[in-house]
């Protein structure tokens, strides 16, 4: 474990109590947790912003299954990105609609261009990417 230091913040009270407040509703028992994480999601976001960093990510898509031939669209780009891909999860939302979720790997910009591929085919309703820095 690496040593810990001590550091000093200034904040205006109206703020502080505001963030008291964000940090209670989230559970954490401390403020120093709650700046930890923060600090570490600032930096991952900066690192999410280099096209070559690793990461993880999940690509949620909701679509139309009835729609011509996008599931075969779908499984296709799947197996092309194989190595990448480490699960999908396929769930029937009601008689038209299907939630899935792909879990994959690998650079921000092969993520980015996948999800993009899989967002822009036609059929398909929403398309939301969540990535996470894995350095």
């Amino acid at each position: 474990m690496s040593k810990v230091e001590r550091v000093g913040v200034s904040l205006d009270k109206e703020l502080l109590g505001q963030f008291d407040a964000l940090i209670d509703k989230q559970g954490y028992t401390n403020r120093s947790e709650a700046i930890r994480d923060l600090i570490r999601e600032r930096l991952s976001e900066e690192q999410l912003a280099k096209p070559t960093a690793k990461a993880v990510a999940g690509i949620f898509l909701v679509y139309d299954h009835h729609s011509t031939a996008l599931t075969d669209k779908l499984m296709k780009l799947q197996h092309n990105h194989l190595l990448h891909i480490i699960a999908s999860t396929h769930i029937h939302l009601d008689h038209h609609n299907c939630l899935e979720i792909i879990i994959l790997k690998g650079k921000v910009k092969e993520i980015e261009d996948l999800a993009n591929q899989m967002a822009s085919l036609k059929g398909v309703k929403l398309s939301k990417t969540n990535m996470i820095n894995v350095n």
